[in-house]
């Protein structure tokens, strides 16, 4: 439970850092980037319900298009879910959103590792 709280405040941290970046993400206040990074932090746990062989072959074999398709639905499906959190481009905003919370969230998780918050894999 407490690794599933630590995500949702790392997401809710990076959606509030993507909606200050061009990308079209906005985000009206915290309280929502917490709402929406506690749905994505679900959707990407059913994820992770999956088996590690099948979750690799299938990155491997599309060459990390279907996790990319899941990130990028998974975002729009927060944003059309969470009142307050707009995508202003549309897809193209889900599609550079996705790829800019991937990128925040691993850095934010590799400080956190190297603190010693969060335990390596």
């Amino acid at each position: 439970m407490a690794g599933f709280i630590i995500s949702v405040v790392v997401i809710a941290i990076s959606l509030l850092i993507i909606s200050k970046l061009p990308t079209g993400v906005e985000i009206d206040s915290p309280w929502i980037a917490l709402i929406a990074g506690a749905i994505i932090g679900a959707f990407n746990g059913f994820w992770s319900l999956f088996p590690g062989w099948f979750r690799t072959t299938s990155a491997v074999i599309s060459l990390g298009l279907i996790p990319l398709i899941g990130s990028i639905i998974v975002f729009g499906l927060a944003a059309w879910l969470v009142e307050g959190f707009r995508l202003r481009w549309g897809i193209a905003s889900a599609i550079i959103g996705a790829i800019a919370l991937s990128i925040i969230n691993s850095i934010l998780f590799f400080i956190l590792r190297q603190v010693g918050v969060v335990a390596a894999f």
